[in-house]
């Protein structure tokens, strides 16, 4: 079975051993972005509203090299390192992502890829 893979210049690179996005059928999964600046490779954590709209737009950068949106996001799971962050988070999150919003779970965690307060991953449906 072929797994396209799915890459943006314009989303931050990754920062370990994955792909930014593999594609099986209808669906594409998009690995969890965490806020990094992809022109500077900066960590985005002034705010958690800073860091989390750096997230979502890196996740919807790699969708657009597929072809899709955030419109065809099915899925979303957001891990935190904060408790506190979660109201700052899904304000933001609901100002990016476009309704009907699609399932998801937040997920609090020790710790994240460079310290971030924040990393969004997404399954998307190209049918949707």
């Amino acid at each position: 079975m072929s797994k396209p893979i799915h890459s943006s210049s314009q989303a931050a690179a990754p920062v370990a051993a994955y792909s930014q996005a593999v594609e099986a059928g209808d669906l594409l999964f998009v690995s969890g972005q965490i806020p990094l600046n992809p022109a500077s490779g900066e960590l985005i954590a002034e705010t958690i509203e800073l860091a989390t709209a750096q997230s979502l737009s890196n996740v919807q950068r790699i969708l657009e090299a597929a072809g899709l949106s955030l419109q065809h996001v099915v899925k979303a799971t957001v891990f935190l390192i904060d408790s506190a962050d979660y109201g700052g988070m899904d304000a933001t999150y609901r100002a990016h992502m476009p309704e009907p919003f699609p399932a998801r779970e937040a997920v609090f965690v020790k710790g994240l890829p460079k310290d971030a307060r924040v990393e969004i991953s997404v399954i998307a449906h190209r049918n949707r």
